[in-house]
């Protein structure tokens, strides 16, 4: 059940056609060999932010299909599904009970009411301002009861997504329920959204508390390891924790590449990437896209403030028609962390940078996941943007069926999945990497495995050079593969 180290793809379950009959249909069709894992974003019946706000993990939401067409995905391709744990629907049976019961509920014990956090439920300022939150608002919203009462609940992220108190017996009976459900339907690997805010402790920031943290990854992986299911904790936060995970074992995402990329490209430098390629976890998730915008808060340090700056600037200057205002509150996106663009916006639309950027990632230590925009290169959906109102939007196009067969013959898209295949068929990436000597707008990246050996040549001040070269064992000679 160990998860291939093969490229997947992130996909909404109504990205790449209506449903997951049309996406099963697509992956078959189009993406076969370019494609052997799929993280299945959120398809659980849900009441916001595109089903993270989770009423159940028992169902799948009817708009999306079944139960039968997931697991008919799983048996192609290596499957990741979500699981919320940081919260749980405003619209659930659960805080809907509470919200009608109050303290006679049975459920009230999973949440975090002020009063059970501090006794009269008087929480000083001092201590909600050291809550790390990545919205610009206090970490609860009021509650008001059909008898008028009112009560404060902690809320780390939307109105419809409630904390869940993991000290609770209660919360962990439900959790660990739909943990075993989903690890059931033998996924590989399950995401834990949002985990490191499931520490709750007044007076500190509430963010990957320690030792907390860790009992409850190692009580997550109990359930999920007894079904060969593997965790993946999703932190977006300092490169620093994504050590402190391997370290221990876990999974972790290299958030820090897509930013570190476009430094590279935009600045003609490869001097900080080549520093983080020769440092960054090997057990990782590698991304340039994801349903989120471009992190920031994850290349601090890596890059100083003076490189950070000069990168946004430039990716407003490049993205096609990306603007401040669509990462800002105009645009309902509140996380100062990010920015909203698609990649491919993000580098001009030029494919040459574009396929050196995918080059980069797919010869990064890690398993590659690739965004469903990003593999039809897609550009920054601004009508869906405006329509919506929604910064987030700009990279979230849903494609139908008539749409991927004509984006599927893009040539930038024809390269990209040649690139893949390559990255996928050959034996070398399972072996031992190293970062080559080079000039500071080089970039050579060189994997061996036995007798096979891949090396990506790339000149960050001219993209359309890349090239990349395997050895051919059979033939006993040296192959130039131009992407």
């Amino acid at each position: 059940m160990t998860l291939k180290n093969k490229i997947q793809l992130i996909t909404y379950p109504d990205s790449l056609g209506a449903n997951l009959p049309e996406l099963h249909y697509a992956l078959r069709k189009y993406f076969l060999k370019a494609i052997r894992g799929v993280h299945l974003l959120p398809f659980y019946p849900s009441s916001s932010d595109r089903g993270f706000a989770p009423k159940t993990y028992d169902e799948v939401d009817p708009a999306f299909g079944t139960w039968d067409d997931v697991e008919k995905i799983g048996q192609d391709f290596d499957l990741i599904i979500d699981f919320m744990v940081n919260h749980i629907s405003r619209q659930s049976i659960f805080f809907q009970d509470y919200v009608e019961k109050g303290a006679d509920s049975e459920y009230a014990d999973m949440f975090l009411s002020f009063d059970k956090l501090v006794p009269g439920g008087f929480i000083p300022d001092e201590d909600l301002t050291k809550v790390y939150t990545r919205k610009p608002r206090p970490p609860y919203q009021q509650l008001e009861r059909p008898n008028g009462t009112r009560e404060k609940i902690w809320c780390t992220f939307d109105y419809e997504q409630i904390d869940l108190d993991y000290n609770s017996p209660k919360t962990r009976e439900v959790m660990r329920k739909f943990l075993i459900r989903l690890a059931r339907n033998r996924p590989k690997m399950i995401r834990l959204d949002a985990i490191a805010y499931t520490t709750i402790e007044l007076g500190t920031n509430c963010f990957f508390l320690e030792p907390q943290i860790w009992e409850l990854l190692d009580w997550f992986n109990d359930y999920a390891m007894a079904f060969d299911t593997e965790i993946l904790p999703e932190i977006h936060e300092h490169y620093s924790y994504q050590f402190k995970l391997t370290e221990k074992g876990y999974w972790c995402y290299d958030f820090s590449l897509p930013m570190l990329v476009l430094h590279a490209l935009y600045m003609k430098t490869t001097r900080r990437l080549k520093s983080w390629l020769n440092k960054c976890p090997r057990k990782q998730i590698t991304t340039l896209d994801t349903h989120d915008g471009i992190g920031v808060v994850d290349v601090m340090d890596l890059l100083n403030q003076k490189e950070i700056d000069q990168t946004i600037d430039q990716l407003y200057k490049k993205g096609s028609n990306v603007k401040k205002t669509y990462s800002g509150p105009e645009y309902q996106n509140l996380d100062v962390y990010q920015v909203n663009c698609t990649y491919y916006s993000a580098l001009g639309c030029d494919d040459d940078a574009y396929i050196t950027a995918r080059t980069i990632q797919f010869f990064t230590p890690g398993i590659p996941q690739v965004y469903y925009v990003g593999l039809l290169a897609g550009e920054n959906d601004i009508e869906l943007l405006e329509k919506t109102r929604l910064g987030r939007n700009i990279n979230r196009h849903n494609y139908t069926l008539e749409e991927i067969k004509e984006e599927f013959q893009k040539p930038v898209v024809q390269r990209l999945l040649r690139l893949m295949e390559f990255r996928n068929a050959y034996p070398a990436f399972n072996g031992d990497f190293i970062v080559m000597k080079s000039t500071n707008k080089q970039l050579i990246l060189d994997w061996t495995h036995k007798k096979y050996t891949a090396t990506a040549f790339i000149d960050v001040g001219t993209p359309n050079n890349t090239k990349i070269t395997y050895t051919d064992p059979v033939a006993s000679r040296v192959v130039d593969f131009m992407v």
